[in-house]
């Protein structure tokens, strides 16, 4: 493998994230759940009018991760009232970390929690959080070995099933 870099993503990397969102997503979330279901929320969830909007709203960041020049994963990150819940003002909401099948283990997802947690000291950030599906264990198990904690819990729609997230949250006044 060669060097990961990461790049932050403009108006100009829609149809990149585009491409990543989609097959990331799908790869981690195929199972357990219907093609219209996943196809419903794909066309929604990475369309061109939303991606336009996340990209233009000022408390919202995008990265994406590359191989080379193969793209392999992104983050997206929210405060303020771009948060996809009302939490505190200041906290960052780690909204999506995805990496792409053949780069897992590779710790690209790790370079992309690093990337958020560097932005949540950068803007002293009370805490992390976020939400994770109950049944993506790899995913709570990589969010608990970085200090992450349950706090709550909420629904995820994917097309029309109402899916379970776990909330977790990391706080920072130690760090």
């Amino acid at each position: 493998m060669n060097t990961i870099t990461l790049k932050k993503a403009t108006l100009n990397d829609i149809e990149i994230l585009q491409f990543i969102g989609r097959k990331t997503f799908y790869e981690t979330f195929i199972t357990g759940n219907t093609e219209d279901d996943m196809k419903k929320y794909l066309d929604e969830g990475f369309s061109t009018e939303k991606l336009t909007n996340e990209l233009n709203e000022k408390d919202s960041l995008f990265y994406v991760a590359f191989d080379n020049e193969t793209v392999i994963g992104y983050l997206k990150t929210n405060t303020g009232k771009a948060q996809t819940e009302a939490q505190n003002e200041n906290a960052l909401e780690v909204e999506r970390i995805y990496v792409a099948k053949e780069y897992h283990g590779k710790k690209v997802g790790q370079l992309l929690y690093d990337k958020a947690l560097e932005i949540a000291l950068s803007i002293n950030a009370p805490y992390l959080w976020l939400g994770v599906w109950e049944e993506n264990l790899r995913a709570i198990n990589f969010y608990k070995k970085n200090g992450f904690e349950e706090f709550d819990k909420h629904i995820f729609k994917l097309g029309n099933d109402e899916q379970t997230d776990i909330m977790m949250k990391k706080n920072l006044s130690f760090q």
